[in-house]
């Protein structure tokens, strides 16, 4: 799990670094994957559309480790993921709601 995150983080580095050490390509990807966030899923609502998570910090907005309920952009992002899944996710804040908009298991 944690070796995952450092080979993107090795990634998105190396494809910074410019021309001779990475290939063009999906910088706009691991630009992504790099803002995400890792959680275990301890509760999954389908029908509320919600989802509780216990991640890590979330940077982008400045917030520390916790467990907590998340409202889903689609329910699509539910299907696929189980409790006890581990998963990486991007957040925003919309309408006052803490809202996952994009969510993958991590393998």
């Amino acid at each position: 799990m944690k070796k995952s995150l450092i080979a993107i983080f090795i990634i998105a580095l190396s494809a910074s670094a410019g021309p001779g050490y990475a290939a063009a390509g999906p910088s706009v990807e691991i630009a992504q994957a790099v803002q995400m966030t890792e959680g275990e899923i301890r509760k999954i609502d389908m029908a509320a559309g919600k989802i509780t998570v216990k991640h890590g910090p979330i940077q982008k907005l400045e917030m520390p480790s916790m467990t907590m309920v998340f409202q889903v952009k689609d329910k699509a992002l539910l299907s696929g993921v189980s409790v006890g899944d581990m998963v990486l996710f991007d957040v925003e804040r919309a309408g006052g709601a803490m809202t996952i908009t994009d969510m993958k298991k991590i393998d």
